[in-house]
C-alpha cells in the first residue's frame, strides 16, 4: 500500500473519531434511536446547539436545532432519551446564567395518564433566571443606593458642622455627671439607706411593742372606772345643784352668805388692829402675869 493511501486512511479516520468523539462529549447518542420534540419559545435568550437538557437537574437530551420562525416564535428542537416519558401539562424554561450562556430545564408535570409523543410541540416559558431577576432588582437597588448617596451626604454635613464638637463636648460632660451621680448614688445607697432602714425598723419594732402593751391594757376595766368617776361627778353635781341639800342651802342661803362675808370682814378688821395695836394685846396677857 502506498504511502499517500496510508496517511488518507489515516486522516479519514480520525476524522470519524473526531466526529463520533464530539457527538459523545455533547451527550448524543451513537448507537441508539433519539425521540424528538418541539418547544416554543418567544425568545431563545442565547441557547445555543448541542446544549443540555436537564429535567429536574438530570441530564435527559440535547437541542439538536434551533428554527427562528417569525417574531416572538422560536423552536427548539431537543433529543431525549426514548425511555423519557413527558406527561402532557409539562413545559419547559430558560435560565440564563450569571456568566452568560443559557440552560433549558424541563418542568415535567405529574400528570400519569396522558403524555407528549415524539414530534409533539410543548409550550415554553420564557423564565428570566438569576440575571433576569437581578435585573428586576435593579430598580430596587437604585433607590437603595440614592438613599444611601443621601445618607452619606448628610453624614458628611453633620460631620463638617461645628457645633458637633460642642455636642460631643456637652455629651462628655454629661457623661461625667451621669458618672457622679452613680457614684454618689451608690454611696447612698451602700451607707445611709441602711442606716434609715434599720431606724425604720427600730420605729416598726416600738411600735409592735406599744401595740402589744395596749392590748395587755385591760380597757373595759379601765373604761368602767371611767364611767363610775363621772357617775360619782354627776351626783355631786345633782347635790350642789338641789336647792334642799346641805350644799345647795349652802351655795343658794343670801343670810348665811352675809354672815360668812361679815365674819370674814371682822376677822379682816381684827388682824388689821393687832397689827396696828400689838402692844395692847400683848400688855394685858403677857406682862401683867409676871408682876403677879
Amino acid at each position: 500500500m502506498r504511502k499517500e493511501v496510508k496517511i488518507g486512511l489515516t486522516g479519514v479516520i480520525a476524522l470519524v473519531i473526531l466526529f463520533f468523539g464530539i457527538k459523545f462529549l455533547k451527550g448524543i447518542s451513537l448507537f441508539s434511536a433519539q425521540d424528538t420534540y418541539y418547544i416554543k419559545f418567544s425568545n431563545a435568550k442565547g441557547l445555543s446547539k448541542s446544549a443540555t437538557v436537564y429535567a429536574d437537574g438530570y441530564n435527559v437530551g440535547i437541542v439538536s436545532d434551533i428554527t427562528y420562525e417569525k417574531p416572538q416564535e422560536v423552536i427548539v428542537s431537543i433529543q431525549v432519551d426514548p425511555q423519557l416519558r413527558i406527561p402532557k401539562g409539562s413545559s419547559a424554561k430558560l435560565d440564563e446564567g450569571m456568566l452568560g450562556g443559557c440552560t433549558l430545564n424541563m418542568l415535567l408535570a405529574t400528570n400519569l395518564t396522558e403524555a407528549f409523543q415524539p414530534g409533539d410541540t410543548i409550550m415554553g416559558s420564557d423564565a428570566s433566571g438569576l440575571m433576569g431577576k437581578a435585573e428586576q432588582m435593579m430598580p430596587q437597588v437604585e433607590l437603595v443606593v440614592s438613599r444611601v448617596d443621601t445618607l452619606i451626604a448628610s453624614l458628611n454635613r453633620l460631620a463638617s458642622d461645628t457645633n458637633l464638637v460642642i455636642i460631643l463636648k456637652n455629651a462628655e460632660l454629661l457623661t461625667e455627671n451621669l458618672n457622679r451621680s452613680t457614684k454618689e448614688l451608690n454611696r447612698l445607697l451602700a451607707k445611709d439607706v441602711p442606716q434609715m432602714t434599720s431606724t425604720f425598723t427600730q420605729v416598726g419594732q416600738n411600735a409592735i411593742t406599744m401595740t402589744d402593751k395596749l392590748n395587755q391594757i385591760n380597757l373595759q376595766a379601765t373604761m368602767d372606772s371611767v364611767n363610775t368617776t363621772l357617775a360619782s361627778i354627776h351626783h355631786m353635781m345633782n347635790q350642789i345643784q338641789n336647792p334642799e341639800g346641805s350644799l345647795g342651802m349652802l351655795m343658794k342661803d343670801p343670810g348665811l352668805y352675809n354672815n360668812l362675808n361679815h365674819t370674814v370682814q371682822s376677822a379682816d378688821s381684827l388682824v388689821n388692829d393687832l397689827k396696828s395695836h400689838p402692844k395692847r394685846y400683848v400688855h394685858f396677857s403677857v406682862f401683867n402675869r409676871k408682876e403677879k
